[in-house]
């Protein structure tokens, strides 16, 4: 699943394709994602792009009447092309920028989705109760002790938890961890004010490293397959199961927490 790095990637990419621009058409191949596209996504229709925003890992595409938000789920991915350009099988929706390109959504597993939220409508449902963004002066040191008091869940857990703060998916969560020196099975009641202060610092590291290296990806954007994969950049511990740790050299360990696999150094981390 795109984690937030790579859906603020996407965010990065297309915006100045889309900010100032009008939406000529918009195609539906396919409205049968994890929620039906509703019918009131039409209101993009000659409609001027205001902004390109994220929430966590949903982006939203701003006009004047509403917001469109769009998750791209397990495998789904935006792209801009020529309108030449073959329909791909899992291509469900397309939008016709007035500058001739087209963006299109594809999702093979079709499990990403594509909602309308109007102006004058509360707060969608699946944005209502999301946490601040790890990258925002809301996320702090303060903030996630608050959150661990009294919580018996695994700390990972606990980062992962939208309502805590939003976006810090698998991935970003175990090397989190790492460079922090928390185990990730450990209570979240029993992490320290200090570790807090270092753990908040740590996903702030971890995610805008990866956003900057996506950074790299933008030039190859429009054309390509839209999708900016999962960067390059050395992980520590994440998928290195019984390989040596990089620091200590210990072999990295491997456990399942909340179903999602855990990777951790029993050296590195207490």
């Amino acid at each position: 699943m795109p984690e937030l790095p790579e859906v603020e990637t996407t965010r990065l990419g297309i915006e100045p394709h889309l900010v100032g621009n009008k939406i000529d058409d918009v195609r539906i191949h396919n409205a049968s994602l994890r929620w039906p596209i509703p019918s009131t996504i039409h209101a993009l229709k000659n409609a001027t792009v205001l902004s390109v925003g994220r929430r966590g890992k949903y982006l939203l595409i701003n006009i004047s009447a509403g917001t469109a938000i769009v998750h791209l789920g397990m495998s789904g991915s935006l792209r801009l092309c020529e309108p030449t350009e073959e329909l791909r099988k899992h291509d469900h929706v397309e939008l016709q920028i007035d500058t001739g390109r087209v963006l299109r959504l594809h999702d093979p597993r079709r499990f990403g989705c594509l909602l309308w939220q109007a102006c004058d409508e509360p707060t969608h449902k699946l944005l209502a109760k999301l946490g601040p963004e790890p990258l925002s002066d809301d996320f702090d040191a303060s903030h996630l002790f608050k959150a661990t008091r009294n919580r018996q869940v695994a700390i990972k857990n606990l980062i992962m938890n939208s309502e805590v703060v939003v976006g810090v998916g698998n991935i970003y969560a175990s090397e989190s961890l790492f460079m922090a020196g928390i185990r990730p099975g450990r209570a979240a009641k029993r992490i320290t004010k200090k570790e807090t202060e270092e753990l908040t610092q740590t996903i702030k590291l971890v995610l805008q490293r990866s956003i900057n290296q996506g950074g790299t990806t933008l030039r190859d954007f429009v054309n390509s397959d839209g999708n900016p994969g999962y960067f390059a950049q050395q992980l520590q511990v994440y998928g290195r199961a019984l390989e040596p740790c990089r620091v200590c050299e210990t072999p990295i360990s491997q456990k399942t927490l909340g179903q999602r696999s855990t990777f951790y150094c029993t050296q590195c981390q207490r």
